[in-house]
């Protein structure tokens, strides 16, 4: 079936307000020429930085994946340099969770979800770039992630002391999302078979111990864990990550589970009036955190997308369209709103261009 004229064209608008206005804050105003570093967030007026305390990994290898997909070399080869320069610990193995304010290693735990963005951003830009350094490093950091971060049952942990001896964080699902991710990005930019065997031992692992079986939720704790919730957010990405995967995923129970965590996010999770998507659920679907963050927004735009069923296609160009009133504007983004609409974080942090970028990558062009 031919993607109506107007989803096309409103996904265009969003590329266009990304491409004028989103990424020029971070070649510019929000970039520390000094450091060569990606601010943490800069103000929603004027674009001034937010007082730097520190500098991280994490964001830094997102603003990577970001400029390379853009098809920015000369800014991606920088954040690459960056990168490497500052955050890798030559001495121990693995990458610093974050630098201060003059580059000095700041907080040195050994961070799963930081290792995983490493993992992900490296391999978007040596695929574009053919730089050798950062497919080895896609290499050499999955291979200490499977030796260093192991935990039971096919799990990793989320946190481990500096030079790895202690776990200071036992397995949630959110870093090891963003390593299922990372490993299918990984998997396309090296061909290599190994990745397909990890990420079929990680997903059994998630389902045994996230999948919440009566809404096909994935569960940010390990189930029966106290105080647990289910974000609707994370149910769209991993609804994307698993079409993704296809075959390579069959037999896991996955898809079934994120078929109908879909329809349980879509009805408990987003407002029928807004569109807006909440931070979380408990299990019986009442809203825990009713904030809206940007992000979960942008995984639900790709959600539908990925979907691509009528039912899908049918609510797709409102959603666009909701979306980009209720959460862009001429200098850029909300980062959170309220339920009712209130802007409830103002600034823009370096991190959200990635959740963009890759929720307009899926929408019809």
């Amino acid at each position: 079936m031919n993607t109506p004229a107007s989803t096309t064209t409103l996904a265009a608008t969003l590329r266009d307000h990304f491409a004028r206005v989103v990424l020029p804050i971070w070649r510019g105003a929000g970039f520390n020429t000094a450091l060569k570093l990606p601010y943490e967030a800069v103000s929603a007026e004027g674009h001034r930085p937010l007082p730097a305390e520190r500098y991280r990994a994490m964001a830094c290898a997102r603003q990577l994946f970001v400029f390379s997909q853009a098809g920015e070399a000369a800014h991606a080869n920088g954040l690459f340099d960056s990168l490497v320069h500052y955050f890798q610990d030559k001495q121990r193995g693995g990458w610093f969770f974050s630098v201060d304010t003059q580059g000095a290693p700041l907080d040195t735990t050994k961070d799963l979800y930081t290792h995983a963005f490493l993992v992900f951003a490296c391999a978007e830009y040596g695929a574009r770039s053919g730089n050798p350094d950062a497919l080895a490093i896609v290499h050499s950091t999955s291979e200490l992630i499977e030796d260093r971060f192991a935990a039971q049952h096919g799990l990793f942990n989320a946190a481990l002391d500096a030079d790895f001896s202690s776990v200071t964080g036992t397995p949630v699902q959110n870093p090891m999302m963003h390593l299922t991710e990372a490993w299918l990005a990984a998997r396309a930019a090296t061909q290599d078979s190994a990745f397909d065997a990890a990420l079929r031992k990680l997903a059994d692992a998630i389902e045994r111990t996230f999948v919440h079986v009566p809404t096909g939720c994935i569960a940010e704790l390990p189930l029966g864990a106290d105080d647990n919730r289910l974000e609707p957010g994370h149910q769209f990405e991993w609804f994307w990550l698993v079409k993704q995967a296809g075959a390579l995923l069959d037999g896991t129970g996955l898809d079934d589970a994120l078929s109908r965590a879909f329809g349980f996010a879509q009805q408990h999770g987003v407002d029928p009036v807004t569109g807006g998507v909440c931070a979380s659920l408990d299990e019986a679907g009442r809203i825990k955190d009713a904030t809206q963050r940007i992000w979960a927004q942008s995984e639900y735009l790709r959600a539908l997308a990925t979907r691509d069923d009528a039912a899908a296609r049918a609510v797709l160009p409102g959603q666009i369209e909701r979306f980009q009133q209720r959460f862009l504007h001429a200098q850029g983004w909300y980062e959170c709103k309220t339920a009712a609409g209130e802007v409830s974080r103002a600034d823009m942090p370096s991190t959200t261009p990635y959740h963009l970028a890759t929720a307009y990558a899926a929408l019809p062009a």
